[in-house]
């Protein structure tokens, strides 16, 4: 991992937009949509940072949630990891989020971490490939990984370096 996670004069997207969802900063402003996805969704949620994660706990608040997307925005401005939520096209349903962090491994620049809630199951994919794309084209970096969905858990040995 690097000292610096992009370059200083590089122009950080603060969204991505197509027909089927926009993605925006992920912040304390969306807290409530957020929440309502994240608890729906708690046992698809458990597998996409580690295998057989804790998060989010059966009893986790809004409060808690608005405290970690206020984190997330703080990290997002200090240009420390890139978080976004996944909102429907009116912005009025969180579909998921997508989070891009510095890799503790040398031979990638970051590590991509994506979900959507349960009931939209079928947008997988299609964010996966939207997010591939978009970090090629857009983004500084050479050597992107999905842990947990281009290499299994069992054969990652990246360390998470943001705890939830």
């Amino acid at each position: 991992m690097t000292e610096i996670f992009v370059p200083e004069d590089f122009e950080i997207p603060e969204s991505l937009v197509t027909d089927q969802y926009c993605l925006q900063i992920l912040e304390p402003g969306v807290a409530g949509l957020d929440y309502d996805a994240v608890m729906s969704s708690k046992q698809r949620l458990r597998q996409v940072f580690r295998k057989d994660d804790k998060w989010p706990a059966d009893d986790m608040s809004l409060e808690f949630n608005i405290n970690d997307l206020k984190q997330h925005e703080a990290e997002f401005h200090a240009r420390k990891a890139f978080a976004y939520t996944v909102l429907s096209p009116r912005k009025d349903r969180c579909v998921g989020c997508v989070y891009i962090y510095p890799c503790s491994l040398p031979e990638y620049d970051c590590e991509v971490f994506l979900w959507v809630r349960s009931s939209e199951a079928d947008l997988d994919n299609e964010l996966y490939t939207t997010v591939h794309k978009w970090l090629k084209a857009y983004w500084p970096f050479k050597n992107v990984v999905f842990p947990g969905r281009e290499i299994p858990w069992e054969n990652w040995k990246g360390k998470f370096i943001f705890e939830n």
